[in-house]
């Protein structure tokens, strides 16, 4: 038990304290693709520091859930953290606590808390940007659910952990045909719960365009750095489980071991760097889309993902 929990801290501490680097290494490889020179790797670690020593400033009608919000946003990510295999293959404390629609349903808890802070603030782009994020989530929900079904059929379980082993073993149900669309459609959640291209500008800052950015508009100091901090982890965290449990479920502990341990830090970080690399690609490709357009992207996923659970379905 102590071990589970001293490697649950290690998650814990990779999620919390290296999120903001993936998040320079994000932006800094987007700037040079575009043949400019960017920020550094560690600006979004400056950027905090600077927040987080500035005042902050509460609208004075707003309730207390603008002010809870902040810290909703950050502790959500930590919490799924305990959910799911970020260093270990093997089960550690809590993680049969939830399974991964569980994870996505303390993910909208963010989300809804979210959404109403940037109405009780009084900004009116806020609300739009809130009315705009809650489109994004209605037509993404489904793409979600679509692809826990078919895991679900895949492995016979969502718990992380029991997925990711089915993708191990045998290796032959990693290059299923149902597997490789379950892939396309996850990534293309990922783009649309972060707010990157082609579904939301994240550098963008024309408030008629914002979706994500928006809702931040009326937070400073503390809270603006704590949503902006639970941002990076939940990019961080999405990428973990698309990675460990379905795109590469290898290079992780096999052992409690701090020599495992620091391997797997290694390999995670390496997998994690690889994928913003392909973000970038896309985010480099891809104009934002209009506003209307970006429930076809969500709609090709949403079929993307019954093809692959049709296929799945087929096969058994």
């Amino acid at each position: 038990m102590a071990l589970s929990i001293a490697l649950n801290v290690s998650q814990l501490a990779f999620v919390l304290l290296l999120s903001p680097l993936f998040a320079g290494i994000l932006a800094r490889c987007k700037e040079i693709v575009q043949s400019k020179r960017g920020p550094s790797l560690l600006q979004p670690y400056r950027d905090l520091r600077k927040l987080f020593g500035k005042d902050e400033r509460v609208p004075q009608d707003s309730s207390w859930i603008f002010r809870a919000t902040p810290y909703v946003v950050f502790v959500v990510p930590l919490i799924v953290t305990l959910l799911i295999p970020v260093l270990t293959d093997f089960p550690l404390f809590l993680a049969f606590a939830g399974d991964m629609l569980a994870a996505g349903f303390i993910f909208a808890i963010s989300g809804f808390f979210f959404t109403l802070a940037a109405i009780d603030g009084g900004n009116p782009y806020g609300a739009m940007g809130a009315s705009r994020t809650r489109m994004v989530g209605f037509l993404a929900e489904p793409v979600i659910i679509v692809v826990l079904f078919t895991v679900s059929f895949v492995a016979n379980s969502t718990i992380p952990y029991i997925v990711q082993q089915h993708w191990v073993h045998p290796i032959a149900n990693f290059f299923s045909p149902s597997h490789i669309l379950l892939l396309i459609a996850f990534f293309m959640i990922i783009l649309a719960e972060t707010g990157k291209l082609p579904v939301d500008n994240p550098s963008g800052h024309f408030e008629l365009a914002m979706i994500d950015e928006s809702k931040v508009l009326e937070f400073s100091g503390r809270g603006a750095a704590l949503i902006k901090y639970g941002g990076y982890m939940k990019f961080t965290v999405l990428a973990v489980v698309f990675l460990n449990v379905l795109l590469t479920p290898w290079g992780l502990a096999q052992a409690g071991s701090p020599a495992d341990v620091a391997l797997a830090v290694m390999a995670v970080a390496l997998k994690i760097v690889a994928l913003s690399l392909g973000i970038v690609i896309v985010e480099s490709s891809f104009a934002k889309l209009r506003l209307f357009r970006i429930a076809e992207f969500l709609g090709a996923a949403f079929v993307v993902s019954v093809t692959a659970m049709v296929t799945q379905l087929l096969r058994l």
